[in-house]
């Protein structure tokens, strides 16, 4: 609830926020002088609870109005995703706000696709323009000929909306293209996912290994917060990495591995693990199956078979084996989270849950603990009709273990061919850019081509609103109200968005949008409520608190009633097939793969070419931020890192501009270089999100190079359908 404050209770707040600062004594100063201490006309200062959208994190904090003017954000004390601190691009969720590039009223398209030449219209009109069309596709077509790619909070609405109007092809591009081999591993091992937040205990932990994971520079609040008590505690940290990233610098050993052998050291540290008997034995025997099968797997997968594979010497793969066997249970073998690589991302991933169970990791302190989420009830409302087709029907007998919907398939389905009759015609997008989200620029505006009907939500006029027939333009989350979040963690916890302005232009929030769209094709059933109050007041009160206890502190923190972690001996049942961990999958073997983990060969770039990684900035969530006022004065445009010695061969100075080439002679937006000894010679870094072509986002319009541009050639993984990203090489286009 928006309350003005007295100034004694704003420097009580204050002091909670930012709490170093405020023990020196300078922060109350500062809270001083801005109260008009003193004057007989204090400023006002109004907070509202909300929690962030600059991430999929979603950290709840509080937005801070002075004077009726955007002041702070900070973080809220009692919530786990960032135990009151939010990183810098959650401090900048102003800078959305006050983005002079925002999408400003609704947009019906006039020529055709790609010409970017709309004409403003009404609410009313584009809700009539879209019901029109969706009710012919489903007519023509059937309603299942629909998909909804989505990527933000807003979007649970706009999937209620579809699975109402009779169609279940809903897809995160956060699937397919970042985290789902990852959770596939860990559901074919344990019977149960990581999520997001990750179920890591690493504010417990003795050994962390990062593989790929670059904690740090992905600022996730409460991964950086426990990975920092962890290094301040004096735990050992194994990063392995072809680049000397933030996370390496802290750490003990840094593994710079040929890029495309993670899985020969994965299974090089089994084999130590296993062969030196430094595996928990008690839990193994409790817990797992297959381990006999495992260890004849990996009996000639030694240090020194995997030496000339990975470059790593065989006497320091055994030496972080047994650093990790030393702190077993509290070792943990990050999982990572951006894990599309080289197309056997599950089962590199797995490899790693393996080294987890080995090490009793799994639900261990130290390790992965058991996590809890709120029973909050859902909104009543009819059963959706049942589809009769979906998206696996456009691919008999392909990535049958994959739980969601995959967005590279639905793009694939959506170009006709003649072995397909599955053809989507429509598709609503909402909060992600796909022409940077998904590879293959070239194959997503060719299925832009085939459709019907293509429909943009988003704040900003992204790359992918130039193609639409109409674009929604919605609120900021500083601007309204949205469902509550619920994700598990250590805690049950219930966090709360209110808006803290009234919405700038002619924007509106997803959840009025979809109830409005709804009620136009006759959907209103799934959209009983009032009003978002109500929805909202409806579920928390179910939950055991209510709209107006939200709106006074922002977090609810409700009672756990199991415990954190196994008991010593505690009798455990796993979801898996057999009830225990799967060292070897049947599951795997039923469907023709490798029930245990193996190492395969990739491909290795060409002379005169390096293989494109890319990674993540500690200023930017993807291209989602590159625009942000705030945010472009720190991090205006990416680099490319190149190792010193190839910058000397190419005769490369630090700070040039260049162009990249990737293999299929696709070329990249100018550049600059960073000449560095941290990545080896045979690789190039960039930080993803860059290199923006649409000339309505001002800020970031040809800044930097777009390493989505450069992704032309993808390995999909035949488990899932994860689209691996990594087999692209690029040279020097100077």
């Amino acid at each position: 609830m928006k309350r003005d404050f007295t100034r004694r209770e704003f420097i009580k707040i204050s002091g909670i926020g930012l709490g170093g600062l405020a023990a020196s004594g300078s922060l109350l100063r500062f809270a001083s002088d801005v109260l008009g201490y003193g004057n007989a006309y204090p400023h006002k200062v109004l907070r509202t609870p909300t929690y962030c959208e600059m991430c999929t994190f979603k950290c709840a904090g509080w937005a801070y109005r002075l004077d009726g003017k955007p002041w702070k954000i900070i973080g809220n004390e009692n919530d786990q995703h960032c135990y009151g601190r939010l990183c810098t691009k959650g401090s900048a969720g102003f800078g959305a706000y006050d983005d002079p590039d925002r999408l400003k009223t609704p947009l019906i398209r006039m020529q055709e696709r790609g010409k970017q030449v709309f004409k403003e219209v009404s609410w009313d009109e584009a809700f009539n323009y879209i019901a029109s069309k969706l009710k012919r596709i489903a007519k023509e077509y059937g309603p299942e000929c629909v998909a909804l790619f989505t990527h933000g909070t807003g979007g649970s609405f706009f999937k209620t909306f579809l699975q109402g109007y009779g169609s279940d092809n809903i897809a995160a591009p956060s699937y397919a293209n970042c985290r789902g081999p990852r959770e596939e591993a860990y559901l074919l091992t344990f019977g149960d996912a990581i999520s997001t937040p990750e179920r890591t205990d690493m504010s417990n932990s003795k050994c962390i290994v990062l593989i790929g994971s670059h904690i740090g520079e992905n600022t996730h609040s409460s991964q950086v917060y426990e990975f920092g008590q962890a290094i301040h505690r004096g735990a050992t940290i194994i990063t392995v990495d072809p680049r000397f990233s933030v996370a390496a610098s802290k750490s003990k050993y840094w593994l710079p591995i040929k890029p495309g052998t993670d899985m020969a050291l994965l299974l090089a540290w089994i084999n130590v693990v296993i062969e030196e008997e430094l595996y928990d034995k008690e839990y193994v025997k409790k817990y797992t199956i297959g381990f006999d099968e495992l260890r004849k797997s990996v009996k000639d997968d030694t240090p020194e078979w995997a030496y000339p594979i990975t470059t790593i010497k065989p006497e320091i793969i055994r030496e972080t084996a047994r650093e990790m066997a030393r702190y077993l249970p509290a070792t943990l073998i990050h999982p990572g989270r951006h894990v599309v690589w080289y197309g056997d991302d599950t089962q590199r991933v797995r490899a790693g849950a393996i080294l987890n169970a080995l090490l009793g990791s799994w639900g261990r302190r130290g390790g992965f603990f058991m996590p809890v989420e709120p029973d909050v009830p859902e909104y009543p409302h009819p059963q959706f009709p049942k589809p009769k087709r979906s998206w696996r029907d456009a691919f008999p007998g392909k990535f049958e273990l994959a739980n969601l919907a995959l967005s590279s398939g639905i793009c694939e389905a959506t170009i006709p061919s003649a072995r397909s009759d599955c053809n989507f015609k429509g598709w609503i997008v909402y909060g992600t850019n796909l022409l940077h989200a998904l590879p293959d620029r070239k194959k997503t505006i060719e299925a832009i081509h085939n459709l019907d009907l293509l429909v943009v939500v988003d704040i900003l006029p992204s790359e992918i609103s130039g193609w639409a027939d109409v674009v929604l333009p919605e609120c900021t989350y500083l601007e309204r109200y949205d469902d509550l979040r619920t994700e598990w963690g250590r805690e049950s916890q219930i966090a709360l968005r209110m808006p803290a302005f009234q919405p700038k232009y002619n924007t509106k929030p997803a959840w009025w949008m979809a109830k409005q769209l709804a009620d136009k094709m006759g959907l209103g059933q799934y959209f009983s409520w009032k009003n978002i109050e109500e929805y909202l007041d409806y579920r928390l009160k179910k939950a055991g608190t209510s709209l107006r206890e939200m709106q006074e502190i922002g977090v609810k923190v409700l009672k756990r009633e199991t415990p954190l972690y196994f008991a010593k001996g505690e009798e455990v049942k796993f979801a898996t097939p057999s009830g225990k961990i799967e060292l070897y999958s049947k599951t795997l073997k039923d469907y023709g793969f490798d029930p245990v983990p193996r190492y395969v060969h990739h491909e290795e770039p060409p002379k005169g070419y390096y293989r494109l990684l890319y990674g993540r900035s500690p200023s930017h969530s993807f291209g989602r931020t590159t625009n942000n006022p705030l945010l472009t004065q720190m991090d205006p445009e990416n680099e490319i890192w190149i190792n010193t010695d190839v910058s000397k061969e190419w005769g490369l100075k630090d700070g040039q501009y260049l162009r990249l080439e990737n293999q299929d002679q696709v070329v990249s937006n100018r550049v600059k270089v960073k000449v560095t000894e941290r990545i080896r010679a045979d690789c190039i870094y960039m930080v993803h999100g860059f290199g923006h072509d649409q000339k309505r986002l001002k800020r970031s319009y040809m800044k930097g190079a777009s390493d989505t541009g450069l992704i032309t050639r993808t390995k999909i993984d035949p488990i899932m359908g994860g689209v691996g990203m990594r087999a692209n090489f690029v040279t020097f286009n100077v």
